[in-house]
């Protein structure tokens, strides 16, 4: 399969809109081979994913965007983090069974979580809803009206091989330019006649073709998208050094090691005990690491 891991921003030239399309295929499946996921859920997260990129692309920032929904239902937790360069992971807690038709039964009551953390010195922001409507999209668009007013709306596919997704969101109207009144109407209407099949299937240039052949839109260069996961032996280093001495050398006495493993691609770190005294005596400044819950 022709690898196509790209994201495609476009926006009316004419009118306050802009959207944006994003196909995942090998970025996707290194997420799939570090982990099984049953297919209920393992479409979900690929939504989110989708949907993470796309929202990270319309961000004027540099650091992270975490996407996390913590529910009652049999999916307990989906984490997505998205970088401002476009480089992602993903991963996903479950119990039992997972069934279901919709988010509501998969996830539960719960609550969506975004964290936007810019690592360049700015304050980060985190946004916290309940969980609302039947899928990844509807808990999305929710979301952007609720917290950010701004009105988003999102089309999503998953399955076993690839992960797309399409956003449109309407703008402040612009006083540069004559605005056409009826465009975001006109736009969302457009992009609703666009089938999954459709969605997975066809490339970005020619879905903005097919949809919008008659608007005035402009398309920007496509943005890689690439799996990557910034875990590292230095970081657990650094996640001992903030435990405590105390605290760590009390593990050792009870396990004999300190083993840590990274949930989005499952490496796997040992530190005996010379390594933990060499992370402890370490006077190299570090930040604290993000843990996600």
């Amino acid at each position: 399969m022709e690898n196509r891991d790209s994201l495609q921003r476009f926006m009316f030239e004419h009118a306050a809109v802009r959207g944006g399309i994003v196909h995942l295929d090998k970025t996707w499946q290194a997420v799939l081979e570090r982990r099984e996921y049953p297919p209920l859920l393992r479409n979900l997260l690929g939504e989110l994913m989708a949907a993470a990129a796309l929202l990270a692309a319309s961000l004027k920032f540099s650091g992270s965007i975490i996407l996390q929904m913590q529910g009652e239902g049999p999916v307990k937790l989906l984490v997505v983090e998205c970088m401002s360069d476009l480089t992602m992971r993903a991963m996903a807690h479950w119990e039992g069974d997972v069934v279901g038709k919709s988010l509501a039964e998969l996830v539960g009551a719960g609550r969506f979580v975004i964290t936007i953390d810019p690592r360049d010195g700015g304050k980060t922001y985190q946004g916290v809803v309940a969980i609302s409507g039947q899928s990844v999209a509807d808990a999305l668009e929710d979301y952007m009206i609720r917290s950010e007013q701004v009105e988003t709306r999102l089309w999503l596919g998953a399955d076993g091989n690839q992960v797309a997704g399409m956003l449109l969101q309407k703008m402040p109207d612009r006083h540069d330019v004559d605005v056409d009144p009826d465009a975001w109407r006109r736009a969302v209407q457009l992009a609703s006649t666009l089938k999954r099949k459709e969605l997975l299937g066809l490339p970005a240039a020619q879905i903005i073709r097919r949809l919008y052949h008659g608007e005035d839109v402009r398309v920007f260069d496509p943005q890689q998208v690439n799996f990557y996961c910034p875990c590292s032996r230095e970081r657990v280093a650094a996640m001992l050094r903030l435990l405590g001495h105390e605290e760590v050398q009390s593990l050792l006495r009870e396990q004999g090691s300190i083993e840590v493993d990274c949930e989005f691609c499952n490496k796997h770190y040992v530190f005996d005990t010379v390594d933990v005294e060499q992370a402890l005596v370490a006077d190299v400044p570090t930040s604290a690491p993000k843990i996600l819950h």
